[in-house]
């Protein structure tokens, strides 16, 4: 199942503050191993990078994929689209170890859950649908969203009361319902949205897609923070689709550059201040990428 390449790439590390560029003394040393999901016209390679920049290893995937989560034994599980579209999980080797096929129109985001099943988003119909190791579903929430499958969700998490929070680009909108699929929380406005997370605080981290920007909202729906391409001209901000929080409290953005190739920063790390520590950047690599995880957070 797919292909490998062993290439030598140039990872770009650049530090910057709120205003401009740090002099190259004072540059901070941060690096990151990461995992990327490529863009490629529609269809996607799941890659490896090291510290320094090396492709350690890369995979075709058999369609669209903008969601995937390493788990803790090594092995990955990622949605992806196409036909047949569902969930897989691959191996240290990257073999399928675990697979599921989706009835619906298209898949584009899973999640491993804590007792061991996998929340797959199902788009046509929109629905939040728990699976078992065995491939059986074992139960589906419905989601409020939009006619239109392949923009009905895009990443979906469960939280710790059980509810689950979605991305439903289609509706510019992320929303908490609960097991029954009742709308309990929804923050509107924000265009091609594709991620957003619970915080520990309360609040809702959100990466507001095409608008160029990530914000924090309380429970109330106030904004308590945000990062707007302004801050950060240098990166080219063109589309936010992946978030992750790091242990430190900075956040990992994933920056679409889907129709901006060529400049700017694919994905980069932040402070709460706004102060840019690393950045990924290696346009020979690869155009634009949908999302990125960084495997050694600390």
């Amino acid at each position: 199942m797919g292909s490998y390449r062993l290439n030598i790439a140039a990872l770009v590390v650049v530090g910057f503050c709120a205003g401009g560029a740090l002099a190259a003394e004072d540059a901070p040393a941060v690096k990151h191993r990461v995992l990327l999901v490529a863009y490629e016209h529609g269809n996607s390679r799941l890659m490896q990078v090291s510290e320094d920049g090396k492709l350690e290893w890369e995979q075709k995937l058999p369609g669209l994929t903008v969601m995937f989560q390493p788990l803790s034994n090594g092995n990955i599980v990622y949605a992806h689209g196409g036909n047949p579209t569902g969930a897989t999980e691959l191996d240290r080797d990257r073999k399928v170890v675990w697979d599921f096929v989706s009835k619906s129109t298209e898949v584009l985001s899973c999640e491993r859950l804590a007792n061991g099943n996998t929340l797959v988003g199902e788009q046509g119909p929109c629905k939040a649908t728990e699976v078992n190791a065995k491939g059986e579903i074992v139960s589906s929430i419905p989601l409020t969203a939009g006619k239109l499958p392949h923009t009905q969700v895009r990443r979906i998490h469960q939280l710790e009361n059980g509810h689950v929070l979605g991305a439903h680009e289609s509706d510019a909108a992320v929303r908490e319902v609960d097991r029954d699929g009742k709308v309990v929380w929804e923050y509107k406005g924000v265009e091609n949205v594709f991620e957003a997370l619970r915080l520990k605080n309360g609040n809702t981290l959100i990466g507001c897609g095409t608008q160029k920007r990530v914000i924090e909202v309380d429970p109330d729906g106030k904004t308590v923070w945000e990062l707007k391409s302004e801050d950060v001209p240098d990166l080219n901000l063109a589309w936010i689709t992946s978030l992750q929080v790091l242990p430190n409290g900075n956040y990992v953005i994933a920056n679409f550059l889907r129709g901006h190739e060529g400049k700017g920063a694919h994905a980069f790390e932040i402070t709460h201040d706004k102060k840019v520590v690393w950045q990924f950047a290696d346009h020979k690599m690869l155009e634009a990428l949908t999302t990125l995880y960084v495997l050694d957070a600390k």
